[in-house]
């Protein structure tokens, strides 16, 4: 996590036309479930990590207080101008402090980047650190090991004289490793002309028993969830209760 993808970086203004928010709605309501039914009593706040772009706040600070943390300065600023009602700050998952404790912690597909056992125990870590208790943290990796499956998607939008395709490709190199990989091909338009990008993504990849076990030794009080919407369709859910 030393270099952010360009996407999170110096393409991330174009953010919005890769993941558009209006593809979270349904997931952002299994999440909001997921986090109510593994909580004692409704979450009213909530700290997401590695919020990204804020496509999954724009739909749950009309029901929680969202207080949002990422890593990318940029990122921040596309989620400001999409969630302004909601606190933005810069930070790492592994390390963040905020000195508060909420109702409920969401780590989304952001999780994916945390490619060791030291960086995701240190993740576990934070979100227990800001977690009440009887609050609950959610984990929503695109995969688990058991999961993993080479595989391609594509996909954009339009904005006005603005565009983005891409294609993304899934492959692990090397499956004794703890990571597995991202390329994507970008087209990007703006009128008539066009241009082509490439990002790489280096992503972890563990075992349900290791996620169950570490958040075990994080404090927790973990169970695996079905994840049916979304990118993480296919996988798990890990619910993550705080005693």
């Amino acid at each position: 996590m030393t270099r952010l993808p360009r996407i999170y970086d110096d393409l991330a203004s174009w953010w919005p036309l890769l993941s558009s928010p209006a593809e979270y709605a349904e997931e952002a309501k299994v999440y909001r479930r997921a986090m109510g039914d593994a909580s004692w009593g409704a979450p009213r706040t909530l700290l997401e990590l590695g919020s990204g772009g804020g496509n999954n706040a724009f739909h749950l600070k009309s029901h929680l207080a969202c207080t949002l943390v990422d890593l990318s300065p940029a990122m921040l600023e596309v989620s400001r101008a999409l969630n302004p009602e909601c606190e933005h700050l810069e930070g790492d998952m592994r390390s963040v402090r905020l000195g508060r404790l909420f109702d409920a912690v969401f780590v989304h597909d952001a999780v994916a980047y945390i490619a060791t056992e030291e960086d995701l125990r240190a993740t576990f870590a934070t979100a227990y650190e800001h977690c009440r208790p009887g609050g609950a943290a959610l984990f929503v990796p695109d995969f688990v090991r058991e999961t993993f499956r080479p595989s391609t998607s594509h996909g954009g939008h339009d904005d006005g004289d603005r565009g983005l395709r891409f294609l993304e490709w899934a492959t692990d190199p090397d499956p004794t490793d703890s990571t597995y990989q991202l390329d994507f091909a970008i087209l990007l338009r703006e009128g008539d002309a066009v241009r082509v990008e490439r990002d790489r993504h280096v992503c972890g990849l563990f075992g349900r028993d290791q996620w169950i076990r570490w958040l075990f030794e994080s404090g927790f009080r973990p169970r695996i969830l079905p994840a049916e919407h979304g990118e993480a369709a296919g996988t798990e859910m890990f619910a993550a209760l705080r005693p």
